[in-house]
């Protein structure tokens, strides 16, 4: 008996279970079918006027090859925990600059999904990101990441002539249709900037166009060459603010595309240069010819050591940035020192952070913006565009 009963007990369990499972599917069959709501999304339209579709409210973002728009996130949100990843450059500015401190949170962003321009498609998945910011001029990269079945939000950099105002208050609009839910910094940020380059506007109107200082901007330097800016990028944006002149004004060449020998330098003989974060190059490398075979020594700028290193606050001053009013007054009293000998510039930054981040700066913090360090430029120093 105890070996068939066991037998019946599980023939017996099986029946019972076989007509539990019917009962089951009977009951479902009676109930109403419910069916799971689709995530809700809304249309935006990028700088290259693609329609993308994002999710209603966006909580996961990576900043690919448009670099500075790490920063400008992490301002406008005034939290950077939605940033879950970022181009190594975008990483060196913020860990060396300011925005790692204000927005510590940053930091914990992931950068091995992208080295220079070329991207891992299958680690930028990992990080689930609800929209993929990409310079706008990038297609090739846009094609890539919208392939692999993800946002891709096109942000460009030369939209506006390189107008560094109008470009960051243009980023700005673009998160006011992604983030919709904040309210942004970039109004007081804008306005605060137009106020500053009228200020210069009206105490160098008068210079005469023969005195005006000539300014040359040391882009990238390395073993490889020197690139400047042309009339085509940032640097003459500066230069036109400050009321000087770019002596590479006539290069023809697009942005980091401006490449230069020394005999061309030789012959803009600048007045003052103003050296990038994009570049590891110091004024003191000018100054003692420390890269390659350049001698900077015949050059007016360098006699005179009117050679500066451009600031690293938030971002990399260069580009547009929540930095930009604070960088025309700098840029101003290194052009012309005796027309702006009046301005505090410590007193303008430390009153600027109170005002539009609420935090009060320490004299070490403001030097440190004034004086970043050459590794500031790491991640920077090469192509980051596929189509470059």
């Amino acid at each position: 008996m105890h070996f068939t009963a066991a037998p019946f007990r599980r023939r017996t369990v099986i029946g019972l279970m076989a007509a539990a499972a019917s009962a089951a599917a009977a009951s479902a069959a009676a109930l109403p079918t419910t069916v799971l709501a689709a995530p809700a999304v809304r249309v935006v339209v990028d700088d290259n006027g693609d329609k993308v579709e994002v999710p209603e409210r966006i909580e996961r973002v990576v900043v690919t090859n448009i670099l500075p728009l790490a920063s400008a996130l992490a301002v406008y949100l005034n939290d950077g925990s939605r940033i879950v990843g970022m181009h190594p450059a975008s990483y060196s500015a913020a860990k060396n600059g300011l925005l790692g401190e204000l927005y510590p949170e940053v930091l914990k962003a992931d950068t091995s999904f992208i080295q220079g321009a070329a991207l891992n498609v299958e680690a930028l998945l990992a990080l689930r990101p609800d929209v993929v910011l990409v310079n706008a001029a990038d297609r090739r990269m846009i094609d890539m990441i919208r392939g692999a079945g993800l946002a891709a939000y096109a942000v460009s950099t030369s939209k506006w002539n390189y107008d560094v105002i109008e470009t960051h208050r243009q980023w700005m609009r673009s998160l006011e249709a992604l983030f919709p839910e904040s309210k942004g910094k970039g109004e007081l940020i804008d306005a605060e900037s137009r106020r500053i380059a009228d200020l210069i506007g009206e105490r160098t109107a008068s210079i005469p166009k023969a005195q005006r200082a000539r300014i040359f901007f040391v882009f990238r330097w390395d073993t490889k060459g020197i690139v400047t800016s042309g009339r085509h990028f940032f640097g003459q944006y500066w230069c036109d603010a400050v009321g000087g002149v770019n002596v590479a004004g006539e290069m023809e060449a697009w942005n980091s595309n401006a490449a230069v020998g020394m005999e061309e330098i030789y012959g803009y003989d600048p007045d003052v240069i103003f050296v990038t974060n994009f570049t590891a190059a110091m004024p003191d490398d000018l100054y003692k010819n420390r890269i390659g075979s350049a001698d900077w020594s015949p050059v007016k700028a360098v006699r005179e050591k009117r050679v500066y290193k451009m600031p690293l606050g938030i971002y990399r001053s260069y580009t547009p940035s929540a930095d930009t009013p604070l960088t025309l007054l700098w840029m101003a009293k290194k052009v012309y020192p005796e027309l702006f000998a009046d301005v505090n510039l410590e007193a303008a930054v430390k009153d600027y952070y109170a005002r539009v981040f609420n935090v009060k700066l320490t004299d070490g913090q403001v030097r440190a913006m004034f004086f970043p360090e050459a590794r500031a430029s790491e991640g920077a120093t090469g192509k980051t565009r596929m189509n470059e």
